[in-house]
């Protein structure tokens, strides 16, 4: 029983290898669809990176100042009316901080997004031309 199973088995490997070898598949233009989506891949990760990256290190800096700015709120003052002044200091300070911050974040966002838009319309360009001419080659070779 086991060696006819072995015996079917062995049919339907030849028959699907018969069958792939009459299909004609053009290898080169899948490893350049592969190499391409892999550049691709490479060049998109690297805006994500850039962009993740600039944005830690402006949260960051954010955090630090504002940290030492609390430490001048937190000092000992010698009266009530210091505390309630380094307070709405504080708050007018971040006010600003927190406007050009969100602003720089704006900036990174949108230059991602320019990068990101370029490199999409830069790929479907070359999509659409290797597209092309892989059909003039194949009308070609019909003819």
């Amino acid at each position: 029983m086991a060696a006819a199973k072995a015996k079917t088995a062995q049919d339907v490997t030849a028959m699907l290898k018969d069958m792939m070898g009459a299909v004609p598949v053009d290898t080169a233009a899948l490893e350049g669809a592969f190499k391409n989506q892999a550049d691709l891949n490479e060049k998109l990760s690297g805006v994500a990176l850039e962009a993740a990256t600039k944005s830690a290190e402006l949260s960051t800096k954010w955090t630090q100042d504002t940290l030492a700015k609390l430490g001048d709120v937190s000092k000992a003052k010698a009266q009530p009316a210091d505390y309630a002044q380094a307070v709405t200091d504080f708050a007018t300070a971040q006010q600003t901080v927190v406007s050009e911050n969100l602003a720089a974040f704006a900036e990174i966002a949108k230059k991602a997004q320019s990068e990101t838009v370029e490199l999409i319309m830069s790929a479907g360009k070359s999509f659409q031309a290797e597209a092309s001419a892989a059909v003039q080659k194949a009308t070609a070779a019909a003819k």
